[in-house]
């Protein structure tokens, strides 16, 4: 089986091993012609990024990069971020890497051509709409993991460095123009962050499956990349070499994402403060609340997951599904518990807070309230 593809859904994908040698069309399509390839410090120097800069260069696009962007990207890697783009006369932007490299190249190319702060334009009711639309630089993401599925997404999550909160930034034009999607780049990750981030994928395909709202594109899309997750993460993670499996995991990411416009729910309204407070890996931090938040779901999730788990390959229905999350979580280095990532005499309070302000809230199948997040927090911390 041939894993290539060209796709418009839910934007202009090229899919496929090698595909990376495409950028200057990509670029041209999309009426770049000097862009800054933005991506994060641990990525700069090694030579995913260099075999990049030089097909950039080989096709007269100049090998201008910047990297001053942390694992959890805030508003000072952005604002530098764009000083960069500026001083540079730059033209739009290649985002490359996982989702830290991917949420502030988006971001970057977003906020050239502002006026007011990042965040005015933070994802509540119509506030995108303060955005001068036509200053959005165009964009171009290269996934360089498969997990955060940003490269197909709208928004990108900054941290305000100064409250410690992590932000979802929206806008329509913030999805890229061209995505180009070549498994060969996600080769060099090691095991760990394979676990994380496909851990991440399935969280977002977990969510919006389980989510009230009704979107039924998305949530076939969730099924499917559940279940490419579950058949694939394994063999990925075990040889890193494995293309084939490295390329159902990159669709995974893409589906998670796209699918997860259904919505999110507890796992991420979770996630999301933990990260911002005690800097903890995004996908990670996903794996180790993902069993406390099905089992308070359960009453309004057990129906479904019962239909859904023999497709997935998966005995016993929804108790069956549970029960699977611990073995895949164990089998993958996962720990059961956030004290096994550092994080240790937590401020519980201001964890529940952060929690109950976060827009993944909406999409969780049981309401949250001040008890039952408490309890998630005991569980997970």
């Amino acid at each position: 089986m041939t894993l290539v593809g060209n796709w418009s859904y839910p934007t202009a994908i090229k899919f496929g091993a090698g595909r990376i040698n495409e950028l200057a069309d990509a670029c041209a399509s999309a009426g770049i012609t000097r862009p800054l390839l933005v991506t994060d410090r641990g990525l700069a120097g090694l030579p995913v990024t260099a075999q990049t800069l030089d097909v950039m260069e080989a096709a007269g696009l100049g090998r201008a990069i910047f990297s001053d962007v942390d694992p959890n990207p805030n508003e000072k890697n952005l604002s530098a971020g764009v000083a960069a783009y500026k001083a540079g006369g730059h033209d739009g932007v290649i985002a490359f890497g996982g989702g830290s490299g991917l949420d502030l190249g988006k971001m970057v190319a977003f906020m050239a051509g502002q006026t007011r702060p990042v965040w005015d334009f933070e994802d509540v009711g119509d506030w995108w709409t303060r955005a001068d639309s036509d200053a959005i630089a165009p964009i171009i993401a290269v996934p360089t993991t498969a997990g955060t599925g940003s490269e197909v997404g709208r928004a990108s999550v900054i941290t305000n460095s100064e409250t410690e909160e992590k932000k979802i930034i929206f806008h329509p034009k913030v999805l890229p123009s061209v995505v180009i999607c070549d498994p060969e780049l996600t080769v060099g990750m090691p095991p760990a962050i394979t676990a994380g981030t496909g851990l991440d994928a399935f969280a977002h395909c977990v969510e919006a499956f389980s989510s009230p709202h009704y979107h039924p594109m998305s949530q076939g899309i969730a099924i499917e990349g559940m279940r490419l997750v579950i058949d694939n993460l394994p063999r990925a993670y075990a040889d890193g070499g494995d293309i084939e499996a490295r390329a159902n995991m990159m669709s995974a990411a893409a589906m998670g994402a796209t699918a997860f416009q259904k919505g999110l729910g507890a796992i991420h309204s979770l996630s999301h403060p933990l990260g911002a407070m005690y800097h903890t890996h995004h996908g990670t931090t996903n794996a180790v609340c993902m069993p406390a938040v099905l089992q308070l779901n359960r009453p309004m999730i057990e129906t479904r997951f019962n239909e859904v788990a023999p497709y997935l390959g998966i005995k016993g229905g929804f108790d069956g599904f549970c029960a699977f999350v611990d073995e895949f979580n164990a089998s993958l280095g996962i720990p059961k518990r956030m004290s096994d990532l550092g994080v240790t005499n937590p401020d519980i309070d201001r964890l529940i807070a952060g929690a109950l302000k976060d827009p993944s809230c909406g999409g969780n199948p049981v309401e949250l309230n001040e008890d039952n997040v408490r309890a998630l927090f005991e569980e997970v911390l």
